[in-house]
């Protein structure tokens, strides 16, 4: 096979990727990507080892890659990543941080074991926090104190995934002396106590379109002269020849921030994938988790610590004990049908213990009515509009309390 300059790839793209990680790359002692195993985060990697193999970029004594582990990726996905780590961990110089949260903070374990609904995109987006970001910092904090010098943590960003995140760059594109066109580059993360000032991220795909994307994954990366890596698996997870023209994203199986599934949905079509259909059951599940009638509600007026009166009187809070346990039972039946680990036996076990235990989110005590009872309203200043036609309505009514508190927010837990 001819073997092709990496020029010659998409040029002007990777050539601006190649300037970025010139840039910056010799400004800092150690070096890092952050990589949730996805098709950015993937491409990224994989070039950058590519880079680095041919001499474009200097060989760092230590490269540590920490891999997003949520609990939650797409099985072609975590099979394509446990492939690549595989190929990682032959190169001395590499060091694969598996990184988790805890086992409380897991998704299933959090939603399940302690009530807290499945987050949304409005009052409770609360996932993507605390199953990536801070389980990754909290990783990177232990390798980073205590060393001299600097990290450059590597990431897959780009512009064009998200709405909320495109805003995000457009008003700090220009921090710390980037220049246009050298990527994102930030001195300002994690806020991590002892390695303040000690991290600075790039993402050094910035520029890079889905097809770019698509054509290193699906065609040069597999490579010999490339590295032979094995992402053809994730390109298909994303819609394999279709995939430019599907564009999916894909993030935790039946993510309930997502308006539609388009990978999951994509992959059951697949005969060598469709065992996993059941998994399209989890999206309709969440929604139902988040209905009324399975959560609870406060029943009045709340005092905040200091001492001001809660804006949000009567807001629904977590799930109840008997929605938990119907929830678990559903859960274990779709993972046996698709065949799939989503609940693990310590997850299990876990779950099952806090059930047991009646454990809510700080400030609910699992004895306010459940959110679908009819009550008087109560406004946030305090005037109560009493429930209208009350001796039409069934003994399932509620006299609020004014005063409860102290509050927290619907995020408490």
């Amino acid at each position: 096979m001819t073997t092709i300059s990496i020029r010659d790839v998409h040029a002007d793209a990777v050539e601006m990727t190649l300037q970025s990680l010139q840039a910056y790359w010799s400004q800092h002692q150690h070096h890092a990507v952050a990589w949730s195993g996805g098709k950015d985060s993937t491409a990224l990697l994989t070039l950058l080892i590519h880079l680095i193999d041919v001499g474009l970029l200097p060989q760092p004594d230590r490269l540590h890659v920490f891999y997003a582990d949520t609990r939650q990726e797409l099985p072609p996905i975590q099979m394509a990543a446990e492939q690549i780590m595989a190929r990682l961990r032959q190169r001395n110089w590499i060091t694969v941080h598996v990184v988790r949260a805890p086992l409380d903070k897991r998704f299933l374990v959090y939603i399940l074991g302690r009530g807290v609904p499945p987050p949304n995109n409005n009052t409770l987006r609360w996932c993507t926090r605390q199953i990536k970001v801070e389980p990754m910092a909290q990783a990177l904090q232990g390798v980073i104190e205590g060393v001299e010098g600097t990290a450059l943590m590597l990431t897959g960003v780009r512009q064009g995934e998200s709405a909320i995140r495109d805003g995000r760059i457009a008003m700090s594109c220009s921090k710390d002396g980037a220049e246009c066109g050298q990527g994102w580059y930030q001195q300002v993360l994690p806020e991590a106590k002892g390695v303040r000032g000690k991290i600075a991220t790039l993402a050094p795909l910035l520029h890079w379109r889905v097809c770019t994307i698509w054509d290193w994954l699906k065609v040069w990366a597999p490579m010999p002269e490339f590295g032979g890596w094995p992402t053809q698996i994730l390109a298909d997870a994303y819609g394999g020849d279709d995939a430019k023209e599907i564009n999916a994203r894909t993030g935790c199986i039946g993510c309930p921030l997502a308006s539609r599934d388009a990978a999951l949905e994509t992959i059951v079509e697949m005969p060598a994938w469709a065992h996993l259909r059941p998994l399209l059951e989890l999206k309709p599940l969440y929604r139902w988790m988040r209905e009324p009638k399975q959560r609870l509600r406060k029943a009045g007026l709340e005092r905040l610590k200091s001492g001001a009166i809660g804006k949000n009187p009567q807001r629904m809070g977590p799930l109840t004990l008997e929605a938990r346990e119907t929830a678990l039972a559903r859960i274990l039946d779709i993972q046996a049908r698709a065949q799939v680990d989503l609940i693990n036996t310590e997850e299990l076990a876990r779950i099952r213990e806090l059930i047991a235990a009646k454990t809510f989110p700080n400030k609910w005590a699992g004895d306010e009515p459940r959110a679908d009872t009819w009550m008087d309203s109560i406004y946030s200043d305090g005037s109560v509009q009493p429930l209208l036609f009350r001796d039409l309505i069934a003994p399932t009514t509620v006299t609020p309390d004014l005063i409860r508190g102290p509050a927290s927010s619907e995020q408490s837990a």
